[in-house]
């Protein structure tokens, strides 16, 4: 809906459609979710107060295959090799970090019971990962033995079903129940989110994500698998959000990263170990793995005094200029660093 429009006039659209909505968004921004048929699709079309349509698409999840392992301790080392993580004590404590994914094995050894689920807006109720991905990006960001910020709260946001795969409006209702809800719970340093999601170019997901930035939460989304400028996928082309690309690590842009000026970070994302449902670990390779690291790493910071706002240009500004190496011209070439590098 065009700014402005009250959600009355909404219910009046769709009253006067004859249909009913699956979700309805006011706070990332004014819209409504509804299966049209083609004389509604026409007429609401020609509304004068919707902005834009958008059909529904799929989302899914950006990881590729599973590997060996190497860790965390990149983010503290000046140099490729180093098997210490170096860290401030506060590692995140006072801040709450939502996962938007397949959802959060919550009773998860690794996360010391600083787990909790939040909502389902993935199709079916249930409140378990069964595929894992959600569990996996969760314990890069906070869990005891693999996480980047040890003592932050993990938050499961499930928009993606058991298969890895979710809809355009389910991950908007997702991001919608962030913006209303994050500031109930107790996170007097900040709140992060992170997105190791997308699907094609959407400007409802772009749209959300940059009502989420606004909202003064710090948003940590995959650049996308396919090799190819993060300008053609969502959420990664928002602006307002942290897109993150994935190295390997030789500190080589991983194969599959896409890559361009829409990218403002990279970070480890080849051959990830960290938590799987079940109290498991698994090594998985994705700019999914490499997004949770800086959610991670904007959790540690807000945690030792850095803010929400302009936080993804500080950690592009403190990060390790020039060391990523075979990125396309037009692409940053800076590792994401926490200020410990040895």
């Amino acid at each position: 809906m065009a700014d402005g429009i009250k959600e009355s006039s909404m219910s009046s659209s769709m009253k006067s459609l004859k249909t009913s909505s699956h979700f309805k968004y006011s706070k990332s921004f004014n819209g409504f979710a509804a299966t049209l048929d083609e004389d509604q699709l026409a007429a609401i079309r020609e509304n004068p107060n919707v902005e834009y349509v958008e059909q529904e698409q799929v989302m899914q999840i950006y990881e590729t295959q599973q590997d060996a392992t190497w860790g965390i301790s990149r983010l503290s080392s000046q140099t490729p090799g180093a098997t210490t993580y170096s860290y401030d004590a506060a590692a995140g404590e006072g801040t709450c970090a939502y996962v938007l994914d397949t959802g959060i094995d919550v009773a998860h050894p690794e996360f010391e019971g600083r787990a909790t689920w939040a909502a389902n807006f993935a199709s079916g109720n249930s409140t378990r990962d069964v595929q894992g991905h959600g569990t996996h990006c969760a314990g890069t960001i906070g869990s005891k033995t693999y996480g980047v910020a040890k003592k932050t709260k993990l938050f499961a946001v499930k928009v993606l079903g058991d298969d890895g795969s979710g809809t355009t409006s389910g991950v908007v209702a997702g991001m919608e129940w962030v913006v209303k809800n994050a500031d109930k719970s107790k996170c007097p340093n900040g709140i992060v989110i992170n997105m190791s999601l997308g699907g094609s170019y959407s400007r409802a997901i772009n749209d959300a994500a940059a009502a989420i930035a606004d909202s003064g939460f710090f948003l940590a989304v995959a650049a996308g698998n396919s090799a190819v400028d993060a300008s053609t996928s969502s959420p990664a082309s928002e602006p307002k959000a942290c897109t993150v690309g994935a190295s390997d690590s030789s500190d080589k842009i991983a194969y599959f990263s896409n890559f361009g000026k829409l990218v403002d970070i990279f970070a480890p994302g080849v051959k990830i170990e960290s938590t799987f449902p079940g109290g498991r670990t698994k090594v998985m390779n994705g700019t999914s793995m490499a997004s949770p690291h800086v959610a991670g790493l904007g959790a540690y910071l807000l945690s030792i005094g850095q803010k929400a706002d302009g936080l993804c240009d500080y950690i592009a500004k403190t990060g390790l200029k020039n060391a990523i190496s075979g990125v396309p011209n037009g692409t940053i070439s800076t590792l994401a660093n926490n200020g410990f590098s040895a």
